[in-house]
């Protein structure tokens, strides 16, 4: 059974094309939706998939419209694949029943993970560069030297509480316990309060 999918982004955008060439290729049933790609969840793609059994074909106008990313399409039309659901591409012309639409769509999966391995591979180079140069990575501390000196003289100080020290800092007293792990005084020297 031919089952479509159509989706617009935005509520300008119309189904009426994607609907009728679903509809002209004999489609037994059409999910649509409107949202956007980037939503975290697409209920009427979601419904296909549930939808779909061994056999039957999911049919979409244009790849974007199923998934958000190359690698999210690609989950998909594997996942679909392993239930035995094959997929079928109008604008692209690709047809996973068919030796070549299979193909096409183990090239895209290759040339997905090669482009993951890149970018995966210039970020290491990237950090590791920083690092070198002696960048400091990573999320800035919320404490300056000279508040964890100022917190830890306020410390002594038996008439304050640590919560009294962390709002007068502004930061929570669990953030002005690790700033002060990491100086010089440790805990076991802290009054507890």
């Amino acid at each position: 059974m031919l089952l479509g999918y159509a989706r617009v982004s935005t509520d300008d955008q119309h189904l009426d094309l994607q609907r009728d060439a679903l509809t002209a290729i004999g489609c037994a049933r059409i999910f649509e939706e409107q949202r956007s790609g980037a939503a975290t969840t697409l209920p009427a793609r979601d419904a296909l998939l549930a939808y779909a059994r061994p056999g039957d074909v999911a049919v979409i106008w244009k790849l974007d419209r199923l998934g958000r990313s190359l690698r999210d399409l690609i989950a998909i039309v594997t996942a679909l694949q392993e239930r035995g659901i094959e997929l079928r591409s109008l604008q692209e012309a690709i047809d996973t029943t068919t030796p070549t639409g299979k193909l096409t769509f183990h090239l895209f999966g290759a040339l997905a993970e090669f482009e993951r391995d890149l970018i995966r591979e210039r970020t290491t180079a990237g950090l590791a560069v920083a690092r070198r140069r002696g960048r400091q990575l990573g999320r800035p501390r919320s404490l300056t030297p000279a508040q964890v000196e100022m917190a830890q003289a306020m410390m002594a100080n038996p008439k304050l509480s640590a919560r009294q020290i962390a709002a007068q800092l502004g930061v929570h007293r669990a953030t002005l316990y690790r700033h002060l792990a990491r100086s010089a005084v440790g805990p076991a020297e802290w009054p507890q309060r």
